[in-house]
């Protein structure tokens, strides 16, 4: 996929999984439990210890249908080693214009993390294909729905306080797509492997963005 078919990919399927584990076949059981519930944006965080080369692993052994990002970069020198690894989108919970300038030699989407207005518009101007905007707890909906006024064109992904039953509310007050980590994997279904569990979680997420998608 090129930078723009990555962007879309986001975009049409809604649904980001921020994922914290390091056992990477348990982890690739839980990849394709959300891929068959139809969340196929899969992130993988650098507070996890070896995840560059947990995405390395990654990026040879998924489905064709997903693809694999890195989450938490929070400078230049890492944004260029999960690149190379094969991350095809890197998100921060920071803006550094220099991740973004990066990415765009890279051909690679880039999600910086923002908080403020001013925050956003300049990571937007600098060339974020989606501003992340964290820690969205702290804000709610009503703070994106907010920001559509003076900001209609800018793409922004919540990440933190998304949930499966409330994901419609952040698409209804403009959200492009959404970050979710532990209301998505159950953590007690993991350590049970009952991956089952996780692809119902999955496939709820998805139809509650896709019902909410359709009323905007």
């Amino acid at each position: 996929m090129n930078p723009n078919e990555v962007l879309t990919h986001i975009i049409n399927t809604g649904v980001v999984a921020v994922i914290r584990m390091k056992d990477t076949q348990r982890l690739l059981k839980v990849i394709e439990a959300v891929r068959q519930g139809g969340v196929r944006s899969i992130e993988i965080t650098m507070t996890v210890p070896g995840a560059v080369e947990i995405i390395r692993q990654l990026v040879s052994s998924v489905s064709g249908d997903v693809i694999i990002g890195a989450g938490t970069v929070t400078d230049r020198d890492t944004a260029g080693k999960v690149i190379d690894a094969g991350a095809r989108f890197v998100v921060g919970p920071i803006l550094n214009l220099e991740i973004i300038r990066l990415c765009h030699e890279r051909h690679t989407v880039v999600m910086p993390g923002c908080f403020s207005p001013t925050e956003i518009y300049a990571a937007w101007a600098a060339g974020a294909d989606i501003v992340k905007v964290f820690p969205a707890t702290s804000l709610g909906p009503k703070y994106f729905r907010d920001l559509r006024g003076p900001f209609p064109d800018i793409r922004l992904m919540p990440t933190g306080g998304v949930t499966i039953d409330n994901v419609g509310e952040w698409i209804a007050a403009g959200a492009a797509a959404v970050g979710i980590g532990s209301d998505l994997l159950d953590k007690k279904a993991i350590e049970e492997e009952r991956y089952e569990v996780l692809t119902e979680r999955a496939r709820r997420m998805v139809e509650n963005f896709k019902k909410a998608k359709a009323g905007t």
